[in-house]
């Protein structure tokens, strides 16, 4: 089923990498695996070499019958979590310290790093925050990834996309149409400008982001570009349980009623729960496009990708490793493949 059907009939899946993951290694073996696994879309940081990452696990995927999903590149008009990574000085930590920053990073993105201490390793970190109050000295702090404006037309020009989502927040509407014009002015024919926003952080009424939405909407229609509503529950945090699903389809209970024309998925906290509970509310149900699994779906494949690193070899290439992989893949997934 090609992405727009599978839009059109409310079984849309995307698999998102994380605007800020540049461990390229694990993106090639997610990308695959999950696009095996039916993804009809991936996700992925602007970025050269994790596109080209992307597409490698996607050929690899298609070389095993798979059919091709979109690439999308996520975009911020400002400042935004999912564009952010954790920075320490690892030389500053007490030596006692139990470190708890690492036990709840998900990403496993903080350990041992080139100083021999405790330290974040960049290329693997999301941006997820949840170190950041766990750290007892407090030292761990956000760094902030933005685009600049000059970039983005050469950059989307080069990765070439299928689709690009801007992440936006409520009174950011001037930002992002400047972020709009620079996207049109790359030139590339898109599918589909996502837009991804959320209440997290902000306190706006969902009808006050319905407004947004609008204002939102309005602005793609004179481009001439065609809109997909990501509703962003609770960010980054599909890996946590139950309440974060309730999260995203509460949003949407709230938002679609008075949201704009376009397809609406579910983001930011959905998972295994996310489904079930929307099948509760039918009504809801049949105005969902369909969900994005983030960090949940990372997760599910993190130990065979370790086990894979420590045999010295990518995932993908380990014939007894990624059928397990796809195995856990195919569970998240297929229940929405199976929409009718």
């Amino acid at each position: 089923m090609t992405p727009e059907a599978a839009l059109a009939r409310g079984s849309w899946v995307k698999l998102i990498c994380g605007a800020s993951n540049q461990d390229l290694a694990a993106i090639e073996d997610v990308c695959g695996v999950f696009a095996l696994a039916g993804v009809h879309c991936i996700d992925v940081a602007a970025d050269v070499a994790v596109a080209a990452a992307a597409r490698r696990g996607i050929a690899w995927a298609e070389a095993h019958g798979a059919a091709r999903p979109w690439l999308m590149v996520s975009l911020s008009d400002g400042a935004d979590p999912h564009f952010r990574k954790a920075w320490f000085n690892p030389q500053r930590c007490p030596p006692a310290c139990p470190r708890p920053c690492e036990r709840v990073c998900p990403a496993l993105a903080i350990g041992v790093a080139a100083t021999g201490g405790p330290g974040v390793l960049a290329e693997r970190c999301y941006g997820c925050g949840r170190c950041l109050p766990a750290c007892p000295e407090g030292l761990i702090e956000e760094r902030g990834q933005v685009l600049e404006a000059g970039g983005v037309a050469p950059l989307l020009g080069q990765l070439q996309p299928d689709a690009v989502e801007l992440h936006t927040q409520p009174g950011r509407g001037e930002a992002f149409a400047e972020r709009v014009a620079q996207v049109v002015a790359s030139g590339v024919p898109l599918q589909r400008l996502a837009v991804s926003a959320g209440l997290e952080g902000t306190a706006q009424r969902p009808a006050a982001l319905a407004a947004e939405l609008w204002q939102r909407f309005a602005l793609l229609r004179a481009q001439g570009l065609r809109p997909l509503w990501q509703l962003d529950g609770r960010p980054m945090s599909g890996d946590v349980g139950a309440g974060t699903a309730h999260a995203a389809v509460k949003l949407a209970a709230t938002v679609l009623a008075c949201a704009p024309p376009g397809p609406v998925q579910l983001a930011g906290g959905t998972n295994a729960h996310t489904l079930p509970q929307l099948q509760a509310a039918a009504s809801l149900r049949r105005h969902i496009a369909g969900v994005a699994f983030g960090g949940v779906a990372r997760r599910l494949l993190q130990p065979l990708l370790l086990e894979a690193q420590g045999r010295g070899r990518p995932l993908l290439a380990d014939g007894t490793l990624w059928p397990d992989a796809l195995e856990l893949a195919q569970a998240l997934v297929a229940p929405w493949l199976e929409q009718t």
